[in-house]
């Protein structure tokens, strides 16, 4: 798993203040909400007190076990919040400022940074090698995808902190961190989509709806959106998407055949971790078009493919971790954008829950009606 699972190792506390928190105990089973301590920030360190969470299914596929990883570990990792406090050495943010909180860390020193990949960084930090979350008991918790935002403060690296302007509410700036910057980043920053392209998106949920809304602000000229929820479907049309295909019941291959002439699409982006999924993109693309892998799937999926076909055919697929992006470049851009009324954040709440009822919030999403649930504190 290479999203920055995280490993609870021995840690002494050291005086942590107390909050609660939603911690997985055991693999497909629910959160249990608890009280646990939090130590202070070390140095490069902030400590953010949640005002918002969205519920993001590599959340849902980490706490069922896809992904392996020690427990117990509270997750969460799409936050926003308030800056409590600082540790030595930090200087892009202060306490009191309003902020987004992620999970990529970066050291802007190593190879990969320096070429721009920042979500390729593989610096280990501090909170690579221990944790600042504990039980009443002292024992060791584990704050999964490098965040455990699921908890009423976090303690991350400062490079996981993004100030955004006052006038973002927090529940935008959260959905920004992940869900946004992923659905998005994927179309403008790794396939860098031109207008007039013809773009389908396999998987309409918090991030795949980002992707229909980014290729139809890069000014794509059809954008079909498949899924098996109506809903979904009708909300990808609000969003941007000119075509809306129920995969469970449409005969696929003949829609794309119908609107591309038998070409078929210039870029197919899969949101969904599935090789299955992958599997009907790479059906649904043209010749020398591109296939965007952007869900994270199982450990253990794999792909079989005739590779003479994508040589013949000349078809590119391409990875896209966290959609290519920069946090520290894009959220502000992307905020700004928010603001301007070019970009849809509040659109994308499906409902709102308090920490005490994040297993309903996360059963919904499960049973696939939900964009983003968020918790909020």
């Amino acid at each position: 798993m290479s999203l920055g699972a995280g490993t609870a190792l021995p840690h002494q506390p050291r005086g942590g203040i107390a909050l609660k928190a939603a911690i997985c105990q055991q693999f497909a089973q629910p959160l249990v909400i608890a009280d646990v301590k939090l130590d202070p920030p070390g140095a490069g360190e902030v400590q953010v007190r949640m005002k918002a969470c969205g519920i993001c299914h590599s959340d849902i596929h980490y706490m069922d076990g896809f992904w392996g990883g020690n427990l117990p570990v509270i997750l969460g990792h799409e936050g926003a919040g308030i800056v409590e406090a600082v540790g030595s050495g930090v200087t892009g943010c202060q306490p009191g400022d309003r902020v987004a909180v992620g999970l990529m860390r970066h050291c802007d020193t190593c190879f990969h940074c320096e070429h721009d990949e920042h979500f390729l960084c593989g610096t280990e930090f501090p909170l690579d090698r221990e944790t600042r979350l504990h039980a009443a008991d002292g024992a060791a918790l584990g704050q999964g995808l490098r965040t455990g935002a699921f908890a009423e403060q976090v303690v991350v690296e400062q490079s996981q902190v993004i100030p955004l302007p006052d006038a973002v509410p927090f529940e935008a700036a959260a959905l920004l961190t992940c869900g946004v910057l992923t659905g998005w980043g994927a179309v403008v920053r790794t396939a860098q989509v031109p207008a007039g392209s013809r773009v389908g998106v396999i998987g309409i949920g918090g991030v795949g709806i980002n992707s229909v809304q980014a290729a139809a602000i890069a000014g794509a000229e059809t954008i079909v959106a498949l899924d098996f929820e109506d809903e979904k479907l009708r909300l990808a049309k609000e969003f941007g998407a000119t075509h809306a295909v129920n995969a469970r019941s449409a005969d696929v291959n003949a829609v794309i055949s119908e609107v591309t002439a038998g070409l078929g699409l210039d870029y197919v982006f899969v949101t969904v971790g599935s090789s299955k999924a992958v599997e009907q993109g790479l059906g649904m693309t043209r010749r020398g078009g591109a296939l965007v892998l952007v869900g994270m799937p199982a450990d253990d999926d794999r792909l079989t493919h005739q590779v003479g076909d994508l040589a013949g055919d000349h078809k590119r697929i391409l990875g896209s971790k966290m959609g290519g992006a920069s946090a520290r470049r894009d959220l502000p851009m992307l905020a700004t954008e928010y603001l301007k009324g070019a970009l849809k954040l509040d659109e994308l709440v499906s409902g709102r829950f308090a920490l005490d009822d994040i297993n309903r919030a996360i059963d919904e999403v499960r049973r696939g009606g939900a964009l983003r649930n968020v918790i909020v504190f």
